[in-house]
């Protein structure tokens, strides 16, 4: 059975400069999409990340600072890659926790109000740990009998996570085959943000799921202790966590 596209699925992967969310940055980006006709196109930027690379970083994925010395910076690339992304789903290994919210991160750096309101989210690493928790070497020699040449090469791991991605789909019957059911099994439904810092409940409430308001709701916490808010639009939260927070404090100018 194929995968059931109604628009491109774009998977893709990032190298970057270390693990924060908000401190770090894209050096590489490789991009797959794949088109409901079965068409595919791949594209694959290297990325000045206007800062040094950590020496730990760059024995991961073997780029270095003078390997993109003279390549442009995220906020050159920004149009053309989200022109490249419009009215696409996405899917990746591991993207959900880390890659997705880092490549928003950089979109509203680059001025760029990315749109996630209506996406879908697919992650190849939840499924393959759904059904045979390991790594992404190990999913492509599972699902594809292949070795993963090049592992941390943003354009190898791009295209193992497709292969491993579509094999996943011709392998269970009892998995959903469709955009929407794969987006529900990764994990993303109920996030009101990207990092998970606030969810939706299952009375459709958007409740915080840290610290010492976790499980309580959002716009309670913001009409009774307005302090929360400044604290966290002061602290090191993701952009976009603070986009969400500060659309629901805007709403309740209207209640």
């Amino acid at each position: 059975m194929k995968l059931q596209l109604k628009r491109p699925l774009v998977v893709f992967d990032l190298e970057t400069t270390g693990i924060s969310v908000t401190a770090d940055r894209i050096v590489e980006i490789c991009m797959l999409k794949v088109n409901p006709d079965g068409q595919e196109e791949i594209r694959t930027y290297r990325v000045n990340p206007e800062m040094p690379i950590p020496s730990g970083a760059s024995e991961v994925h073997g780029i270095y600072d003078a390997d993109v010395a003279d390549k442009p910076i995220f906020k050159t690339l920004a149009i053309e890659i989200n022109n490249f992304l419009k009215d696409c789903d996405f899917g990746g290994f591991n993207s959900n926790k880390f890659d997705f919210p880092l490549l928003v991160e950089e979109f509203y750096r680059a001025g760029i109000d990315f749109d996630i309101e209506k996406r879908k989210f697919i992650d190849a690493q939840r499924i393959y740990h759904f059904k045979e928790p390991r790594n992404l070497k190990a999913a492509l020699k599972f699902y594809c009998e292949q070795d993963l040449e090049n592992a941390h090469s943003a354009e190898a791991d791009t295209v193992a996570t497709w292969q491993v991605l579509k094999a996943q789909i011709e392998r269970y019957d009892d998995i959903p085959h469709d955009i929407e059911g794969l987006h529900k099994m990764s994990g993303q439904s109920n996030l009101a943000d990207l990092a998970g810092r606030l969810i939706i409940d299952n009375k459709g409430e958007t409740v915080f799921n840290f610290g010492k308001h976790r499980g309580k709701s959002v716009k309670e916490i913001l009409k009774n202790e307005p302090s929360y808010y400044k604290w966290m639009m002061d602290g090191d939260f993701p952009q976009q966590t603070k986009m969400v927070l500060t659309r629901i404090r805007l709403s309740l100018r209207n209640e």
